[in-house]
């Protein structure tokens, strides 16, 4: 995700004033659910969470405006999260093509926000004509130049692409960054062709891990996450816009080493022990690679299944379909 990332026009952000009544489902009995602050960079400042309680959609209440957004990005985040896409690819992205090719098997496929280009790549195939949207300049070329995929620069509503040109268009991780989830799904149905399908992957905020580590739980990613989802939320938002739910189902993939670390830094700051943000954090020396690389084989599967069994998993994978 790029620091230029905001996926909405100002005039839409603008048209917006913050309120409580719930986008997915329209319910007006929204009420606060946490604060938090930006954990990632270890700023003190609080953002407020607000929860619907009809549908489970949570959001970003006063988010930065459009404008500010990207300072809350930076070359620190940019180079995390290319850090954890671009390490094992193969693995990284063996989910999500399962899925794509358990609907379509060839056709021609968007990927929103596709950063680097690394879901694309792993797409390559004479059966695919590839397309991007991506709102960093040099991601995009380096997207394009990798893939050969065609790559819009720029925002996703403002993509000039005809309707009906897809077979596929997918959004990992991404879909939790946009100012205005609904017109930007709303957009894809628009552009999918009759029977096509849409691929989403997002945190899932009714995760076991979320409600046990609650202000602590790495994906928040405060402020740069507007919206968190549930499979009840996307498929409030799926449902009203006329797809049709192909399936709802949770990964299990385990964020409790950087929620765990957030917890700790917080009690070690209150003892007056100050430890580098997560964002700025040194390479670790070689026994603490050895250590770490033990408990990640070891207590922390164990550790994230006991905690799954208790509820969701940590990822939502939705699939919708566009009825023919």
């Amino acid at each position: 995700m790029s620091q230029d990332l905001t996926f909405t026009t100002v005039a839409t952000y603008l048209d917006k004033p913050p309120c409580r009544r719930c986008t997915a489902c329209g319910g007006e009995r929204a009420k606060e659910y946490l604060e938090a602050p930006d954990r990632f960079y270890a700023q003190s400042q609080l953002y407020k969470l607000i929860r619907c309680p009809e549908c489970s959609l949570v959001w970003l209440e006063d988010p930065p405006p459009p404008e500010e957004l990207g300072e809350h990005y930076g070359p620190d985040y940019d180079a995390f999260i290319r850090k954890a896409t671009e390490k094992r690819p193969e693995k990284q992205w063996q989910g999500a093509l399962a899925t794509v090719r358990k609907y379509k098997e060839g056709g021609t496929l968007l990927d929103l926000g596709c950063g680097a280009g690394s879901f694309l790549k792993s797409m390559q195939n004479p059966s695919w004509t590839l397309y991007g949207i991506e709102m960093s300049a040099e991601s995009a070329m380096l997207a394009q130049s990798r893939t050969g995929a065609t790559v819009y620069t720029g925002d996703i509503l403002a993509a000039p692409f005809p309707a009906e040109t897809f077979d596929v268009i997918t959004c990992f991780h991404v879909f939790e960054h946009m100012y205005s989830p609904t017109e930007v799904m709303a957009q894809v149905w628009k552009w999918l062709k009759p029977g096509g399908v849409f691929c989403i992957h997002v945190p899932n905020i009714d995760a076991a891990e979320a409600h046990l580590f609650r202000s602590y739980w790495y994906p928040l990613e405060l402020p740069r996450h507007l919206y968190h989802f549930s499979p009840r939320s996307l498929r409030h938002i799926g449902m009203a816009l006329g797809f049709r739910g192909v399936n709802l189902s949770t990964i299990r993939v385990s964020f409790i080493e950087y929620s765990t670390r957030y917890f700790l830094s917080h009690i070690l700051t209150k003892i007056g022990i100050s430890r580098p943000a997560l964002a700025s954090a040194p390479i670790p020396g070689l026994v603490w690679r050895v250590l770490r690389k033990g408990l990640r084989l070891t207590l922390l599967p164990l550790v994230a299944a006991i905690i799954s069994m208790t509820g969701e998993g940590t990822i939502v994978e939705a699939v919708f379909g566009k009825p023919d």
